[in-house]
């Protein structure tokens, strides 16, 4: 779909990703309606500020009654500090498990009547490559994106006679602060030219977007995709450091 013209809303932009998916898409001509749990921290000139915090069923319906001419749907917003799933505290892990799975879920059963209204437009969740190759450090991560890759798959099939495209962004490295984070507590030298750039990696994910892909992969990505053909295995971020 042309995004020119489209109205979008975007989850958890007052940084990261989220904040670079809004601007894109300013850039590209849509209306972008930025959300975020604290809208005082979204600093993007031209978009309509919104609170929403899509673990709060009563925020996410306020979101709906408002932004009525959404056609395009970036769930962006995701807890990413799960821990390990036999070690950690299981608060922690049903807290990851609750953004990325059910508040995504519930802001598509939100969105979808107002998508089919507005035409059918598109619903872009953002995935991780740890949801086909765990982590260890953060493996209820990974499970939680395993099952928002599920939920992606089924939402895909149910919205698809209504017109929506459901398409997955699935990136390996994002040279984010939580990546690097994550890699210098685990004693890891991560190199800049092994991650993606957020304002790359968003460029990529409306490109295909605009071009009607299901599924949206950075290199790293289609290398972790490929492994799926054999054993499971895990996602070593030593085999991307620094020599």
């Amino acid at each position: 779909m042309k995004l020119n013209g489209a109205t979008a809303l975007v989850t958890g932009t007052n940084r990261g990703i989220g904040h670079h998916f809004a601007v894109e898409l300013l850039q590209r001509g849509a209306k972008v309606y930025a959300t975020a749990r604290r809208p005082e921290l979204i600093d993007i000139p031209g978009v309509e500020v919104l609170q929403l915090d899509i673990t709060d069923q009563a925020s996410v319906a306020a979101a709906a009654a408002v932004a009525t001419d959404v056609d395009v749907l970036v769930n962006n917003a995701a807890s990413t500090a799960g821990g390990n799933l036999v070690s950690g505290d299981l608060g922690a892990i049903r807290a990851v498990m609750d953004s990325n799975y059910y508040g995504t879920l519930s802001m598509i059963r939100a969105f979808a009547p107002v998508l089919a209204r507005n035409g059918g437009g598109a619903i872009l969740n953002v995935l991780s490559g740890s949801a086909w190759a765990t982590v260890d450090g953060n493996t209820a991560y990974a499970a939680a994106k395993s099952a928002e890759w599920g939920l992606t798959n089924g939402v895909r099939l149910e919205l698809a006679g209504q017109g929506t495209l459901v398409a997955a962004l699935v990136p390996g490295l994002v040279a984010t602060d939580t990546m690097r984070e994550f890699a210098r507590n685990a004693g890891i030298d991560l190199p800049e030219e092994v991650m993606i750039e957020p304002v790359d990696l968003v460029r990529l994910a409306l490109d295909g977007v605009e071009a009607g892909e299901v599924e949206i992969l950075d290199p790293i990505g289609a290398d972790v995709k490929a492994t799926l053909a054999g054993p499971p295995r895990a996602l070593d971020l030593a085999d991307f450091a620094r020599a």
